[in-house]
């Protein structure tokens, strides 16, 4: 009997069954859809109406201004705002994809709104361009996300996506009247991927892209209505005789035709999903398929067709209908007379119920049909509205699978999750009449981002707690939309309320909360919310954007993390005088030693600064010494010029700086010889006219002056530093080899003291000899120098006379082998007892036979001692 009641509601055409049930009774009061541009958001989205400025209307108890009004589906008020945009007439108004409502105005200007009925600025900056203000707009066709529009000069523009909204302007039509009827093939059923746009003209149709113009369908016209499918692979359209023509939309062929009853146009032409066409006059819907009779439906009040997937909405004053194909399984399960094994499944749960045996018989009939009597049970509840009635077809499935072994245990909840989904948002309080088709198709994250949208955050909560999909998205809009419309609540309490609910989600964005609230004024609040910041990269910058810099400091120094430190230390530096910026870091150790490390390498002179504020003097002498060094390595600075005395002065300062600290005395000494010694390298380099002086050592610069003959600067400049005796012979002896002058090797074997020249006292037993150059001074204590030093100078016989006092007799095989005396190297070898050392002289005298073999005979004598 059930299924007879069921079944009675649907209307046959040709050999598939539609249903038209009432969804919702429309709330609202006082709305006629005939006095007012209505505009309907897909996927049972919201209703946007305002009084039709185009028809001259009686006023009941209402303003005279108008007023743009935002329902949900049931008719429930969401949100209003008076209408006071210029741009004359109000042409075309409809919802995107992501539910904002574009309205374009006779100027070419383009308004936006979100559900709330809140502009999305900036609206005054969008337009068609010059050529729509100019010439008004006539015409609007949208899709998704964008809109193709037609002005009174013929030229047509479109935004392809209000996302990104750039008026293009499509190829000129050279039309000479308005097309009787547009219609738009979406880019992505387009094989240029642009959009395409169809005008029915004359007997023919206008395809207009922004390359081109294109004639198609000759013949078939005129067309007084078209509208594209929902794939863009068919058109069906209404033709000046009263026939309905299903085409493709390449124009290739005619799919069917029918014959109308009248050639009056119908106000609205729609596809039903992709098998039938509705067309709508005054008081009659008419639905079309390919086959078979059409299905009549009569109103006594005007209605609106909204398209959907996988069927049409239709919207009337007083209701809320839905027209949709009946799905197989339902027809399977209801259709009268049905013998096949859902209907026998569903029976016998009936019987089950009543108690009664030919439940057993009817689960025996099936057996082998089982599992796909249960499918069809679950997926006919999936389309159902009735909750009563989803409830009884998931029994049977349940039922069923109880004698099914095979079937999948979890298709019956997960089928229950998805309805408890659907019935929660279907409910008049929220209004959002989605089938499962246009569930799966708009996908749960986007319903829940609409929920979102519509302030719907509890619902919105349990369907993401429910679907285990992430909270983070809801809990974090609820809290700035709270923040927003909390101006009267005090800081403390809101942030009460807003931690209490913010605790929901681990690891949320407290800091986008707090910069959503600095945002709005509450700068306080901010500060408090950041705290709670677990995250410092988060953390930091959004207290400085609260000017919450000591803060901000702290917090970075306690994170470790330099480049967060900088960020402040950058930030604080631009904002406060120096002096102030100085005592903020001075107590922070790692922002102030980043400071330093910083400065040191880019501002010398703030470092300075920093140093004399902090009384760090010789930090700021060593800074002063350390320019010194960088000007020397001014190329000019190298040719006497006066880059000297600049040099000379930053030493003095710094010698002077270093006085006043008593721990730095060896430093403020040497500054100050250092100082000296540049002066006088100056004055001599000024004095001869040759830049080789400066920055020499002092033993360099004695040498220099020697070379050059001027031996009285050598004593003023040795007597000036105190040079040591000893460190003359070195000098001495050097010189005397650079110059090539005869060297005075007989004073050196006397066995007594005496004078030598620069008074510097020589004694034969044992000397020092003091290298210098300048990088290092390398101290010696051999007699190894002198032979060498004879050896470059071709003097064996003196080289002979300190040979023998080498007391390595390594360094003496060496030496006698430098000079060609093959035997004394060989004994000295031997003393050391070096094969490897006995090898190096063998290949020396390599040339030398008898040398050769007397090496060959003392290794042989050190690799078996016991042989004499």
């Amino acid at each position: 009997m059930a299924a007879v009641t069921v079944a009675a509601e649907w209307q046959l055409l040709y050999n598939r069954y539609y249903r038209k049930p009432e969804i919702y009774q429309m709330q609202w009061k006082h709305v006629d859809l005939t006095r007012n541009k209505v505009a309907c958001a897909p996927f049972g989205g919201p209703i946007a109406v305002i009084r039709d400025d185009a028809k001259i209307v009686q006023l009941y108890a209402e303003s005279a201004l108008r007023k743009l009004r935002i329902f949900n589906s049931t008719g429930v008020q969401i949100s209003e705002t008076v209408w006071k945009n210029p741009g004359g007439r109000l042409i075309g108004m409809s919802w995107t994809d992501d539910q904002i409502l574009v309205c374009i105005t006779q100027d070419g200007t383009v308004y936006r709104y979100n559900i709330h009925a809140e502009p999305i600025e900036p609206n005054s900056q969008l337009t068609l361009g010059a050529d729509c203000f100019t010439h008004s707009v006539v015409e609007c066709v949208f899709w998704g996300n964008g809109v193709v529009c037609i002005n009174e000069a013929f030229q047509v523009y479109c935004i392809p996506d209000f996302n990104n909204p750039k008026p293009v302007k499509l190829a000129d039509t050279d039309l000479e009247d308005f097309p009787l009827c547009m219609a738009v093939i979406e880019p992505q059923y387009t094989m240029s991927g642009n959009v395409e746009v169809l005008m029915g003209v004359a007997d023919h149709v206008l395809l207009v892209e922004e390359d081109g113009v294109q004639e198609v369908g000759l013949g078939i016209g005129p067309l007084q209505k078209m509208v594209v499918s929902q794939n863009g692979k068919l058109l069906a359209s209404f033709t000046h005789d009263g026939r309905l023509l299903v085409m493709s939309t390449d124009f290739s062929s005619v799919i069917f035709e029918y014959p109308c009853e009248s050639a009056l146009p119908p106000e609205q032409l729609a596809w039903c999903g992709m098998d039938s066409v509705l067309l709508y006059w005054d008081d009659m819907l008419l639905m079309v398929g390919p086959y078979g009779d059409p299905v009549r439906y009569f109103y006594d009040e005007p209605v609106l067709l909204i398209p959907e997937c996988d069927g049409v909405r239709i919207l009337s004053n007083m209701s809320m209908e839905f027209l949709h194909r009946v799905p197989d399984s339902t027809v399977s399960i209801f259709q009268i007379g049905s013998t096949l094994p859902a209907a026998l499944l569903y029976d016998a749960l009936d019987h089950f119920d009543r108690r009664s045996a030919k439940a057993d018989e009817n689960l025996r009939l099936i057996r082998s049909s089982l599992p796909e009597a249960v499918e069809a049970c679950i997926d006919a509840a999936g389309h159902e509205f009735d909750v009563s009635q989803q409830r009884t077809l998931l029994r049977a499935a349940s039922y069923g699978q109880a004698f099914c072994s095979h079937f999948q245990r979890d298709r019956i909840q997960e089928m229950s999750k998805t309805l408890r989904v659907l019935n929660a948002v279907r409910h008049p309080d929220i209004g959002i009449p989605l089938s499962i088709q246009q569930y799966k198709l708009l996908t749960p994250t986007v319903l829940i981002a609409r929920l979102i949208n519509a302030h719907r955050h509890l619902l919105a909560l349990q369907i993401s707690e429910y679907l285990s999909i992430n909270q983070e998205v809801v809990v974090m809009h609820w809290a700035s939309t709270k923040i927003t419309a909390s101006a009267a609540i005090p800081d403390a309490t809101l942030l009460e309320m807003l931690l209490d609910k913010l605790k929901i989600c681990k690891g949320i964005s407290y800091a986008a909360v707090a910069a959503h609230a600095d945002k709005n004024g509450r700068r306080k609040l901010a500060a408090m919310l950041v705290e709670h910041e677990p995250r410092s990269s988060k953390q930091v910058p959004l207290l400085l954007s609260i000017g919450e810099e000591d803060t901000a400091l702290m917090k970075s120094t306690e994170s470790g993390d330099t480049d967060l430190v900088y960020l402040v230390l950058f930030h604080i530096w631009q904002k406060r005088p120096a002096l102030e910026f100085f005592g903020t870091i001075q107590a922070r150790p790692l922002a102030r030693d980043l400071f330093v490390n910083y400065a040191r390498h880019y501002k010398h002179e703030f470092l300075k600064d920093f140093f004399l504020s902090t009384g760090q003097l010789q930090d700021v002498a060593f800074l002063l010494w350390k320019e010194s060094w960088e000007l020397s390595k001014n190329p000019m600075a190298s040719k006497g010029s006066p880059l000297h005395g600049p040099r000379i002065k930053l030493i003095e300062k710094a010698q002077h700086l270093f006085v006043e600290t008593k721990e730095y005395a060896f430093e403020s000494k040497a500054a100050e010889e250092h100082a000296k010694l540049l002066r006088m390298q100056h004055e001599f380099e000024v004095t001869t006219k040759q830049a080789i002086f400066m920055d020499s050592s002092i033993s360099d610069t004695i040498r220099t002056c020697i070379v050059l003959g001027n031996h009285r600067a050598a004593m003023k400049v040795k007597t000036e530093f105190k040079y040591l005796k000893s460190d003359g012979i070195g000098l001495k002896f050097l010189l005397w080899q650079q110059l090539g002058i005869g060297m005075p090797w007989k004073s050196f074997q006397r066995k007594k003291s005496h004078q030598l020249d620069m008074n510097v006292k020589f004694n034969s037993s044992r000397f020092t000899l003091v290298l210098h150059s300048k990088e290092q001074d390398i101290r010696l204590n051999s007699y190894r120098p002198f032979v060498e030093a004879c050896v470059d100078a071709d003097e064996k016989g003196e080289a002979l006379k300190y040979i023998p006092k080498l007391t390595d007799p390594r360094e003496r095989a060496e030496a006698y082998a430098r000079i060609g005396m093959a035997k004394e190297a060989a004994d000295a070898a031997t003393q050391a007892k070096d094969n490897e050392l006995l090898g190096r002289l063998k290949q020396t005298f390599s040339q030398n036979a008898a040398a050769s073999s007397i090496f060959d005979t003392l290794r042989d004598r050190l690799s078996f001692p016991s042989v004499s």
